[in-house]
């Protein structure tokens, strides 16, 4: 076990104001593997008060240099690739595989189109007889989760960097450890003192501390809804700015026309992996009536192969709620086709591949975020019934739609309330804006509009 000790304030690693630490256990064997700093209130606010003072020069610096550290940033994450792989296999209980290629290699990607967009982006306009100006929204506060701990510190700090903002992080207690190298890694990156910090805590302590904070103007925050109701609430009262990605229960509709056996296995791979701990997660599988008992015999057979393939779940609080939801569905009336609550393995927070036939869209298993390795197959009779399904959450993060032809299944996706629709298997598109209708969240991460949540606009009329 190794004690890390100091946050990354104003450029160096300093001691934290009080003696109280967090230990950080892995999934996989239920062994503490580290302790970090339990950050207090006057370490978030020594943290706001750099980031306060670094603001002037930083949002002054031309875009071509801000893009220049977020290049050697990029250079930086790719480098320690391995590392950083080995660390998330750690402390969050990913198989080293996805690792390497996911919680590794996307923030690889997306740091690298920041890199590009602070170099490319027009700053500045002219609007009839006025100039606009896109300048940064200022001191940003990011709360950041534990399900992709180093992608999601990224999403935030790469635009809030390009777009001239300094930055306070306090990521998830559960995965501070990445972040520690991501702290590094801007600091080899050769980004001023100031500009970046970070903060390990207690959402209770440090988060609250940093939203709460008068020298912050931006919230961003990804997690679940009702803490993301709280931050909003938070921000409304002093009229701060917000970025929420929150919950989701996406849907995954097959039309009748489409490749049933592809789509029901990408549908459940996509569900298993990171043991389900994806907001995005296409965890309600839709059916017409006359294809659905093929693809509940298809979707259990898939989620079989699955057993010895992913990881443990966080935590055992995460296990035990997991757990919940599935005998909460039996007992609602659902049919386990596959997996079950009871423990796969005697050691780990592990929960078997799991799905749920019958479900219907009352049962709580389809209405709320269950947030582990858990598909629940629902039957519909026609495209208005299977739209109405799919459109009846709070939530509306993502989703996908299967179709023998795609203009087909771009027709159904455009009546679908949610922020982003993969048609037949499209692939990850680092760009492409990401974020929720409803109470999936409010603003968009990624690319161009991500880069926007942390501009504000200025025009000068002559």
């Amino acid at each position: 076990m190794k004690a890390y000790d100091g946050m990354y304030i104003d450029g160096a690693w300093r001691p934290a104001a009080g003696p109280d630490v967090i230990e950080v256990v892995g999934p996989a064997d239920e062994q503490v593997i580290a302790t970090v700093p339990a950050g207090t209130v006057e370490d978030v606010d020594a943290a706001v008060r750099a980031a306060r003072a670094a603001l002037p020069a930083w949002a002054a610096t031309p875009p071509a240099e801000r893009a220049a550290r977020l290049a050697a940033l990029r250079d930086q994450l790719h480098a320690r690739r391995d590392e950083i792989a080995a660390t998330v296999t750690a402390e969050l209980g990913a198989p080293e595989k996805l690792s390497r290629t996911v919680h590794a290699g996307v923030p690889v990607a997306v740091a690298g189109s920041y890199a590009e967009l602070a170099s490319t982006y027009s700053f500045e306009e002219k609007i009839g007889n006025s100039a606009v100006y896109h300048e940064p929204v200022g001191v940003v506060a990011a709360i950041t989760p534990w399900n992709y701990p180093l992608h999601q510190i990224v999403a935030k700090a790469a635009p809030a960097l390009a777009a001239g903002c300094t930055i306070v992080v306090k990521p998830a207690e559960n995965t501070p450890l990445v972040a520690r190298i991501f702290a590094e890694c801007v600091h080899e990156a050769g980004v001023p003192a100031g500009v970046f910090n970070l903060v390990t805590g207690l959402g209770a302590v440090a988060g609250q501390a940093l939203a709460e904070h008068p020298d912050v103007d931006l919230l961003s925050f990804t997690g679940s809804t009702a803490v993301g109701r709280r931050i909003g609430a938070i921000a409304a009262g002093m009229v701060k700015r917000v970025a929420l990605e929150l919950g989701g229960k996406s849907a995954n509709v097959i039309l009748p026309s489409a490749d049933l056996a592809r789509a029901v296995n990408v549908g459940v791979a996509n569900v298993m992996s990171n043991s389900g701990q994806t907001c995005s997660a296409w965890t309600r599988m839709l059916v017409h009536r006359d294809r659905y008992d093929e693809a509940v015999e298809l979707a259990a057979a898939a989620a079989a192969k699955y057993g010895d393939r992913i990881g443990p779940l966080v935590s055992a609080r995460q296990r035990d709620r997991v757990r919940g939801y599935i005998e909460k569905g039996v007992a609602e009336g659902a049919r386990l086709v596959a997996g079950g609550p009871e423990a796969p393995r005697p050691q780990g927070w592990y929960v078997s591949p799991t799905v749920l036939a019958d479900v219907t869209p009352d049962m709580t298993v389809a209405q709320e975020e269950i947030f582990g390795p858990v598909l629940c197959v629902l039957r519909y009779e026609d495209e208005d019934d299977a739209l109405r399904i799919a459109n009846g959450t709070v939530y509306g993060l993502a989703g996908a739609v299967w179709a023998g032809d795609e203009a087909e299944a771009a027709a159904f996706a455009r009546r679908m309330e949610t922020g982003q629709v993969d048609i037949n298997g499209g692939r990850f598109n680092p760009l492409a804006p990401f974020g929720g209708y409803k109470q999936s969240g409010v603003g968009r991460e990624l690319g161009v509009h991500g880069l926007t949540e942390y501009l504000q606009t200025k025009s000068l009329q002559f």
